[in-house]
């Protein structure tokens, strides 16, 4: 396949521990990570960031790496000319509530606080994160998801689901029961929206195809891109989270890379660019 357009995810892919484009998973400097950015760039293959963040943030993200666009809210929003042109999309989003954020309904529902409840020292908003988000919940946790759905199911809110979006170190600040497992971050938004709609809305706008893009993740919420361009990487770190092989397994156009976050997502950018 040629490559033509690159999405790719931002934290635990692009960047690495505590957000930085410069340290390895181990905490050691490298510059690999910005040599295939700007490999990237001379080969004048578009970069797009792909994020659970706030639009705001990827806008910000999106110039200090030269991006040409930005997806935010895990596909809830879609950007490009640095943040002059938007796209949203509402998902399943029921039509009583037309024209207002999923954020305002979800409050006035009550169905976070109430997810929350039923989950004490499992489950509590990603704070300080969480309050700028207008489309999705933004928690961190231990819990399952596919259990969650159910839960939201049987009380009438089927049309929300909880989306995985990868680990996050424990820090002090969390309220969480002690536990072995790294706490993940979640995102309780509507159904059909996902990184994978928002590319493939991107594509569409670019007259662009699948098989123009590769796309770059770590996390559960990185496979839906999948369908939506010719080739995904997964990021090592992301490969070894407790079932993912699994999950990959059924996704025939992805590939793991050798390496985590920074440097292997450079590696999956280098061998874009050799196939562009």
């Amino acid at each position: 396949m040629t490559t033509r357009i690159v999405y790719t995810d931002l934290d635990g892919t692009m960047v690495g521990p505590r957000g930085s484009f410069w340290h390895t998973a181990r905490r050691d400097l490298t510059a690999d990570p910005a040599a295939a950015l700007l490999a990237l760039h001379e080969a004048e293959v578009p970069l797009v960031l792909v994020s659970g963040r706030t639009l705001e943030q990827v806008v910000e993200a999106a110039r200090i790496f030269a991006a040409d666009g930005a997806i935010a809210e895990l596909g809830a929003t879609i950007t490009w000319d640095a943040g002059r042109g938007t796209h949203r999309l509402t998902g399943a989003l029921p039509a009583e509530y037309d024209g207002r954020a999923p954020m305002d309904v979800m409050a006035e529902l009550g169905i976070v606080e109430r997810l929350i409840a039923e989950h004490p020292g499992r489950l509590e908003w990603h704070a300080p994160w969480h309050a700028t988000h207008t489309t999705d919940a933004l928690l961190r946790g231990r819990v399952d998801p596919l259990s969650v759905d159910a839960w939201l199911a049987e009380r009438g809110a089927g049309w929300l689901t909880l989306k995985d979006n990868g680990a996050i170190p424990a820090t002090s600040r969390m309220t969480l029961d002690d536990d072995p497992l790294p706490p993940r971050v979640y995102h309780l938004m509507p159904r059909g929206i996902s990184k994978g709609a928002a590319v493939a809305w991107d594509l569409e706008r670019r007259g662009l195809t699948p098989d123009d893009a590769v796309a770059i993740g770590d996390s559960v919420s990185d496979l839906d891109m999948a369908p939506a361009v010719g080739r995904l990487f997964i990021t090592a770190n992301g490969a070894a989270v407790d079932g993912m092989a699994g999950l990959l397994g059924a996704v025939p156009n992805a590939s793991v890379t050798d390496a985590p976050m920074g440097e292997g997502w450079a590696q999956a950018v280098l061998a874009s660019v050799r196939e562009g």
